[in-house]
């Protein structure tokens, strides 16, 4: 259980490393597509329609797809993201 609160942690700041990644100048152009992907995947109707599967997928699945693409990002992008959060104290 502990597991899954560390992942839903680093999956807080791989959404705002995200964010940050689509309001930043030189985002890669894969980012955008990428990001509308995984909302939808995020939104997907069979969570809906298979609760259980749906919340495993949730809880599980999409942090790690989320911090796989914040992975991928320029180190550009995350320095900067680094830099703003250190400077709000976080």
């Amino acid at each position: 259980m502990i597991r899954l609160f560390r992942l839903w942690r680093l999956a807080g700041q791989d959404l705002g490393l995200l964010w940050y990644a689509l309001k930043h100048p030189a985002r890669p152009m894969w980012l955008l597509p990428v990001a509308a992907i995984l909302v939808v995947y995020a939104l997907d109707p069979a969570n809906f329609a298979i609760p259980l599967l749906g919340a495993v997928d949730d809880l599980v699945l999409l942090p790690l797809l989320l911090h796989g693409v914040a992975k991928l990002l320029p180190a550009e992008i995350r320095y900067g993201f680094e830099r703003q959060t250190l400077a709000r104290g976080r």
